[in-house]
């Protein structure tokens, strides 16, 4: 698939930027309406200090919040002249208005939505708007603007130029995504659009309004769930405007949900729920609770369903994964070898479910160090999920990344490196610059980097993978410790030893209290804080840590794993040095 044509959003931005700070200065001493299209808050929050600190001291700056009982924008702005001495003797000024997209869009049992009152204002009080002569800066949601031409048609005519900003991140869904809970949504008048967009917000207004009519409709439990969903997948394709936040939110839908639908007997959609929750708190490194809730939702969904089922293969891969995760290895293989050969017959050699258990099946392997088995499973679904997905898909960027760091730890560096790039470029395009994956690709850019010694390359993209985890999983989270793991290691290779001390205590005690005392991840600190005591001859300190650490991967990964033995080699020359 050719990139020619593909537009660059943050060259699209930039344009649109410039062709606003234009438009406000050209609007100067006349009524300008223009119109700024942005559904993340925090970008548009961004462009307006931009402009604000561009356009001083020459223009004065105002912003404005609409009112949500009197979301007028005429008797805002009048309010403001009122008050404003400037603005009264017709200064050089420029007012920036926000707050619409808070407005509902769901009427919510009232005659009238806080929306449509806010259209009725901006068509019958257009004419009063020629009393104000300075640019009028109005930023709506492309949900609002859709609505905004439908419903206020003469104030529409008189924009002077509408600019779009664009984002991943927004805070509304399209009705196709909350097809379950469209029963509810009747009789709200909503539009005749195949797929329109829905303001989470008015959802969850609509949900605390059932909650007080009926707290047991069986409804309820579906919205709860639905809005878990909702919330997940947002996370996953990087539109969450807070990521944290909306994790949280998505654990409390689905808590919800279970409560509810434990009560009223609906256990195939506990399962579910429960298999929902089990993901979410396995992405948040809380693993024993994971574990607890995949392990019920499996064995519910063999009850109910059967135990050939693609549920039933979800929660076995799902399983499969947490294991892998926690150095489970023999545990994990036989779960992630049945949910495939189930996925095969149940759904199709060439399915995309059949490339994610190749996938996994093949991570396993690796994490296994039987990096020959791995290639040719990695290597098979990259090809499927091509053939099935396109080129421009997550799931081909994650293959991409799970190849790109197979050859790296093989020192195939010339193979490695395009596809790196090849999979961080599309995950930056469609999850946007902060996204989790974007982090683990820019991780393993670095170990890549770090392998062919390009020391001040690798140190810039970790950095950034860490300070992004921390923003979007928390700093207590495994993933953290990871990245702590890594930067240190780059730096007892330049010789920075007491940062890498520093960080490699603080990964090896996150790991610990995270992962338990003996997951692999444990011993791979504690190796390489050995190391960097090796390295300062610091035998005494060393030697204890790689008896911990040998002690581990032999219980967990067995005499054979090339971790065990890798160790084992750095514990004998470390006695051998100390016997001379």
């Amino acid at each position: 698939m050719s990139t020619a044509n593909r537009v660059d959003p943050d060259q699209q931005n930039e344009d649109a930027y410039e062709e606003l700070i234009v438009s406000i200065e050209a609007g100067e001493g006349t009524l300008s309406l223009l119109l700024a299209v942005c559904d993340d808050s925090r970008l548009r929050d961004e462009i307006i200090s931009r402009y604000e600190a561009e356009l001083a001291p020459d223009i004065r700056h105002y912003h404005l919040p609409i009112l949500r009982g009197e979301p007028s924008l005429t008797q805002t702005i009048r309010n403001k002249v009122q008050e404003d001495e400037y603005l009264r003797n017709g200064g050089r000024a420029v007012v920036t208005i926000t707050g619409a997209e808070q407005l509902f869009f769901l009427k919510l049992g009232e005659e009238r939505s806080e929306q449509e009152i806010f259209f009725g204002y901006l068509q019958w009080t257009r004419e009063a708007l020629r009393d104000f002569h300075f640019p009028i800066v109005l930023w709506v949601t492309h949900q609002l603007l859709a609505q905004l031409a439908r419903h206020a048609p003469d104030f529409w005519s008189w924009r002077k130029g509408v600019f779009r900003f664009t984002s991943k991140k927004t805070g509304a869904v399209r009705s196709s995504e909350i097809e379950a809970i469209r029963p509810v949504l009747e009789g709200f008048d909503l539009p005749t659009d195949d797929d329109y967009l829905l303001p989470l917000e008015d959802l969850k207004a609509l949900i605390a309004q059932t909650e007080a009519r009926q707290p047991k409709d069986p409804l309820l439990a579906t919205l709860y769930s639905q809005m878990g969903e909702v919330y997940f997948n947002r996370l996953k394709r990087g539109e969450a405007q807070d990521y944290q936040q909306e994790a949280a939110q998505a654990v409390d839908y689905f808590r919800r949900a279970a409560d509810l639908q434990t009560q009223l007997g609906q256990e195939t959609d506990l399962a579910n729920s429960l298999n929902w929750l089990g993901r979410l708190y396995d992405n948040q490194g809380r693993y024993s609770e994971a574990e607890l809730l995949y392990v019920q939702a499996l064995e519910m969904r063999k009850r109910l369903l059967g135990e050939d089922h693609s549920d039933v293969a979800n929660s076995l891969n799902n399983l499969a994964l947490l294991y892998r995760t926690q150095g489970r290895y023999s545990e994990a293989e036989p779960l992630s070898l049945q949910a495939l050969e189930m996925d095969k017959h149940l759904v199709g050699e060439e399915h995309p479910d059949v490339a994610i258990g190749l996938n996994n099946l093949a991570s396993l392997y690796q994490s296994q160090g039987r990096i020959s088995e791995a290639e040719p499973l990695y290597v098979q679904a990259l090809e499927m999920r091509k053939r099935l997905l396109s080129d421009a898909h997550p799931d081909v960027a994650q293959s991409l990344n799970n190849l790109a760091v197979l050859y790296t730890s093989q020192g195939r560096y010339s193979e490695a490196e395009p596809l790196h790039m090849q999979a961080l470029a599309t995950r930056k395009r469609l999850l946007g610059e902060e996204h989790p994956d974007v982090a683990t690709d820019l991780n393993n850019l670095a170990m890549l980097y770090t392998s062919q010694g390009r020391y001040s390359e690798a140190e810039l993209f970790y950095v950034q993978a860490l300070d992004m985890d921390k923003r979007l999983l928390g700093e207590d989270h495994p993933v953290v410790a990871t990245r702590l793991n890594n930067l240190a290691y780059l730096y007892t290779l330049q010789g920075r030893y007491s940062e890498a001390e520093l960080f490699y205590v603080q990964a090896l005690e996150m790991s610990k209290h995270l992962m338990g005392e003996d997951h692999p991840n444990v011993a791979t600190n504690l190796n390489n804080l050995a190391k960097l005591y090796t390295s300062q001859e610091q035998y005494s300190e060393a030697e204890p840590l790689y008896v911990q650490a040998l002690d581990i991967v032999e219980r967990q990964l067995g005499a054979t794993h090339p971790s065990t033995v890798r160790i084992r080699e750095n514990l004998e020359g470390l006695r051998s040095i100390m016997q001379q």
